[in-house]
């Protein structure tokens, strides 16, 4: 079999704070690309941005950093202009990572693959917990047939502190709250590790600051919980919050129970970043990941070697607005 052609992508990146930049680190680091611009509003988020990548330039806008023509852009600006930029960069024909939430609406999801469709470009989002050594083998162990037939689902994302940047809270600008910020994940996982069935039906209660929510448009969630029925009857509890006090910084777990045996990826002691996972039968239990594991840009690196290999438009971004159209269903 013969190897795929690689070369070598040139990068450009929206948006260097945090997030963005902790990107870019993985990317310059675990492959083979140049960063050829970059773009910030803060001096020193870029500043910092370029002591990663020397020689890049720093540009103004979305068109100034096309213009360097770059075979991708990674996005990682607020989530009210994800959709907009990462189709003006597909109709340019240039690759788009973006983070999540691709849009704030199955609507605008749906028009940005289509995007990606029709310019036959690759298009990933940094769904990154597909990505942790824990949940992929999990996940392998529920497709070897171990479970067997998987009846319940129990996720739980809880933030004991919540977004630091404004926007965050205004719910044009957001789309939603902890739902589009942390359930996202827990819909996007959940779907992932059982293969995508469909989902017949969705309720859902949205609280901010302890008053019921009603619709998206007036305030954003800081907390929410979930039942999502399945095709085969399986029944899905979601629960995701921010500012919760909830004892520890994070409560973050993925369980799947099945006729015959179940399996749970969870957090340690709190963390953000180290999970465990375990597959149970009865009483026992089998260790299947632990830490340490520096999953975090490795979505990221997953998309820029499939850049490198000349990979384009993939039908698994369908999934994308699979995923997408269940958070409007939590919404609705």
């Amino acid at each position: 079999m013969s190897t795929p052609t690689r070369h070598r992508p040139r990068l450009g990146f929206l948006g260097v704070g945090w997030i963005g930049r902790h990107r870019m680190e993985a990317l310059v680091r675990d492959v083979a690309v140049d960063v050829v611009g970059v773009v910030d509003p803060s001096d020193a988020a870029a500043q910092e941005a370029r002591k990663l990548a020397p020689g890049c330039e720093r540009v103004d806008s979305l068109d100034a950093l096309l213009a360097l023509a770059p075979d991708g852009v990674v996005i990682a600006t607020p989530s009210a202009v994800h959709a907009e930029q990462s189709i003006q960069a597909l109709e340019r024909g240039v690759a788009v990572f973006c983070q999540k939430p691709l849009g704030r609406t199955a609507d605008e999801v749906r028009r940005v693959v289509e995007a990606a469709r029709q310019a036959d470009v690759l298009l990933g989002v940094d769904f990154s917990y597909r990505f942790t050594e824990g949940l992929r083998r999990l996940r392998a162990h529920h497709q070897s047939g171990a479970l067997g037939h998987v009846h319940a689902v129990n996720l739980v994302f809880h933030n004991a502190y919540g977004p630091d940047k404004p926007w965050f809270y205004e719910p044009a600008l957001a789309g939603g709250g902890c739902v589009m910020d942390l359930g996202i994940h827990l819909v996007d996982l959940a779907l992932w590790v059982l293969d995508f069935p469909a989902v017949r039906r969705v309720s859902s209660q949205r609280f901010a600051q302890g008053r019921p929510v009603r619709g998206r448009d007036t305030a954003v969630e800081d907390y929410a919980a979930a039942l999502l029925e399945l095709e085969g009857g399986t029944a899905v509890q979601l629960a995701c919050s921010w500012k919760l006090s909830a004892g520890c910084d994070a409560v973050i777990e993925a369980s799947f129970y099945g006729t015959d045996g179940g399996a749970a990826f969870r957090n340690v002691n709190g963390s953000f970043y180290d999970f465990t996972a375990d597959a149970f039968r009865g009483t026992g239990r089998e260790r299947l990941a632990e830490p340490p594991d520096g999953w975090g840009g490795r979505a990221a690196v997953d998309w820029a070697t499939r850049l490198a290999q000349g990979e384009r438009f993939t039908p698994e971004n369908e999934q994308l607005v699979r995923v997408a159209e269940v958070l409007d269903s939590l919404y609705a």
